[in-house]
């Protein structure tokens, strides 16, 4: 097999279901001979993007949930530093209090 297909445009043998816009593989590369599609074939390509539009759709989807889970992560991530340092901030100010009265007597 010289041309590879792609996921969206899988290479088939089957000359019903080829795409009209990848080469055949017979074909010589740079050769620009147009080729007739009928309205079988169009109609056939037509209906594979139909079919592949959830797949695209459900890809968007998981990318877009990917995307707010993270920024969900770095927003608690972000919530817990502030509070580990107004904890070790208080934990500073008994220490330095602890040691003033500790001078003082």
């Amino acid at each position: 097999m010289s041309t590879a297909g792609t996921i969206d445009r899988p290479t088939t043998y089957d000359p019903t279901k080829q795409d009209p816009i990848m080469r055949h593989p017979s074909e010589p590369f740079g050769s620009h001979a147009p080729r007739h599609t009928s309205a079988i074939e169009s109609r056939q390509n037509r209906n594979l993007e139909m079919q592949l539009i959830p797949e695209a759709m459900a890809r968007a989807h998981m990318q877009d949930r990917l995307r707010e889970a993270e920024s969900q992560r770095t927003a608690l991530r972000l919530v817990a530093a502030r509070r580990m340092q107004r904890r070790a901030e208080r934990a500073s100010l008994r220490a330095r209090r602890a040691l003033a009265m500790a001078v003082m007597q």
